[in-house]
């Protein structure tokens, strides 16, 4: 059995950037990267809205902002590098109410702290950036930018696999075990056991994250919640409506940013996500239902605590969910020219949200460790934007485990 110096679990943008960085750090070790399905980014990093963050939300001193910044500036050398779309748009967050521009008062200041730049519009200068976009005030951030994730994780896969790393797609890993000197990953692929050994795994498991630390017994005390965002595409004559990404300013008591209206690197424009809760971990259908996941969350405390926490909010969102108007007076808020006929299908994605015992959510990146196991348990948003960052701070972490070896 061949023995590699790292495995890594997780074909999304997450687990392929560590890849390729642990390669270009040590380009004579033998690295694997395990990803289920037949293809990358088939799940967060390939249903998201493909938007680089600034960074304006996330708290001073947190990952998210240092990743952030930090990651917004390695994925557009990226994307320059090799010759990806890169749309440097910029994003107006828009104020509909008193209390929504007190909040934009507080994003300011933590967009002061944390290095972001940021304009303040009247409502007549935001009539004027955006003609089609009503508003009592608004924050225009020039430095949010879109691209496709997709493309920018099969590119980075590539140059993995270039510098000489090992991609294995289809691997499903079922079981962890880990020994004194190595962790062996044992796997489904075509309907068939493969197992393979090495010296120290990394977990970029998303929605599975909890799942794939519990296989080797570390005590968790969370449990990833699938929250469902959906979303709908405009009819190609709305494609000029907006000349920049447009948000609501978002609600600090929930890590979900509100339903927006995204220009997306083809060219088209999306509405959304909303955030429902998920009965299935991957579930994109329209009517989706795995009783393992439903097992595994109402068998959860925290899932209990946060249903009664949030209640209000998560009755508001299933009813929007179900009745396309009021998923549609959401958007009419700042943008009333926007009709039911305005909203077609579009894909789903699914959020990995890791939610506590006592039915918090984890706001931040959270990981777990064994002495031959790193675990991201939790990467919200901007993972993607961050990803470069992150697969860094990993790289830093898992370093130093295998210099006693």
């Amino acid at each position: 059995m061949i023995t590699y110096d790292y495995i890594i679990i997780g074909g999304g943008i997450v687990g392929i950037s560590t890849a390729w960085q642990l390669q270009q750090r040590f380009p004579k070790l033998k690295i694997l990267l395990l990803e289920k399905e037949e293809a990358f980014s088939m799940h967060q990093t390939g249903h998201n809205s493909g938007v680089v963050h600034a960074g304006v939300y996330y708290a001073p001193g947190s990952l998210k902002a240092r990743f952030c910044k930090a990651g917004a500036a390695a994925t557009e050398a990226f994307c320059a590098e090799h010759n990806l779309p890169f749309d440097r748009c910029g994003k107006v967050l828009v104020a509909t109410s008193d209390a929504e521009l007190r909040r934009m008062k507080g994003l300011i200041e933590r967009c002061r702290i944390n290095g972001i730049d940021v304009e303040e519009l009247t409502r007549s200068q935001l009539e004027k950036s955006e003609p089609n976009i009503e508003g009592l005030g608004a924050l225009l951030v020039p430095g949010t930018a879109i691209v496709d994730y997709r493309k920018v994780a099969s590119t980075m896969a590539d140059c993995f696999v270039r510098l000489g790393g090992e991609a294995r797609l289809g691997h499903e890993v079922v079981a962890l075990e880990e020994s004194a000197e190595a962790v062996t990953a044992i796997a489904r692929h075509r309907g068939k056991t493969v197992t393979v050994r090495g010296r120290f795994l990394i977990a970029c498991s998303g929605l599975m994250a909890d799942r794939t630390a519990r296989m080797l017994g570390i005590p968790i005390d969370f449990r990833i919640i699938p929250f469902r965002g959906e979303y709908y595409r405009l009819p190609p004559k709305h494609n000029k409506i907006v000349n920049h990404l447009i948000y609501p300013v978002p609600d600090p008591d929930l890590p979900f940013l509100g339903v927006h209206l995204t220009r997306m690197i083809d060219g088209s424009v999306t509405v959304g996500p909303n955030a429902v809760l998920g009965w299935k971990r991957e579930g994109y259908d329209r009517l989706n239902l795995s009783l393992l996941d439903t097992w595994e969350m109402v068998t959860f405390a925290g899932f209990w605590r946060l249903l009664q926490e949030q209640l209000v909010t998560g009755l508001i969102e299933t009813k929007n969910s179900l009745w396309k108007p009021g998923y549609l007076k959401l958007v009419q808020k700042y943008c009333p020219q926007l009709q039911l006929s305005d909203l077609l299908p579009y894909p789903p994605g699914i959020r990995a949200q890791a939610v506590m015992e006592d039915g918090s959510l984890v706001h931040d990146f959270l990981f777990a460790e064994t002495p031959r196991t790193l675990h991201v348990c939790n990467a919200p948003s901007p993972a993607a934007t961050a990803a470069i960052p992150i697969g860094s701070h990993i790289c830093d972490r898992v370093t130093d485990h295998l210099k006693g070896d």
